[in-house]
């Protein structure tokens, strides 16, 4: 049965470098799934930017929408998933207008997410090898005046509320230092 391990933390905390390390000190085959669009230029460049740094061994998939699609297409090994927030404004966004929506739509949308989160949840545990995760924690700041942003804040929180409540170790980046939340281990990393 597969490993779950949950990444977390602020915007540029060290997350994604975490990762590449734990993904490549596994010493298994790595498959990078990779949820951003290039959207515009910034966007751009970070995409290009993470393209670069990964090792030239790893395989990657790049998929917005369908993550749990994504990880049935792949066999053992180290599955890397980056991540968790893009794909959740990926699949929220496109349905709601610059305006806010009315509450039901919210909650239809939010129990969608959770519902296409707990999938991939499923699929990643009945596959052998190790599951990487990476997600940003959106709940340590301040309450958005956007009512949509408050929705996307609240969707986020309850994925990763759940992805870590599945995953045998999370992490938590702060300011390019790790700290084990949960697992086998503990402290600074």
């Amino acid at each position: 049965m597969g490993s779950i391990w949950l990444i977390t933390g602020g915007v540029r905390s060290g997350k994604s470098r975490l990762a590449a390390q734990l993904a490549s000190a596994s010493g298994l085959a790595v498959t990078y799934i990779a949820t951003a669009e290039a959207g515009d230029e910034e966007m751009v460049a970070r995409i290009a930017s993470h393209r670069e740094e990964r090792p030239s061994g790893w395989t990657t998939i790049e998929e917005p929408l369908d993550l749990a699609g994504a990880v049935r297409g792949v066999e053992a090994g180290c599955v890397l998933i980056d991540c968790l927030t893009v794909w959740a404004s990926n699949r929220l966004y496109p349905e709601w207008p610059s305006e806010p929506p009315p509450a039901d739509e919210v909650a239809a949308a939010q129990g969608a997410l959770l519902e296409a989160v707990e999938q991939t949840i499923a699929v990643l545990a009945k596959r052998e090898g190790r599951a990487i995760v990476v997600t940003n924690e959106v709940g340590s700041g301040i309450i958005p005046g956007d009512a949509r942003l408050r929705a996307y804040q609240d969707a986020l929180g309850a994925v990763n509320a759940a992805m870590a409540e599945a995953s045998e170790r999370v992490y938590l980046c702060v300011a390019g230092l790790s700290l084990e939340l949960k697992g086998l281990g503990g402290g600074r990393r």
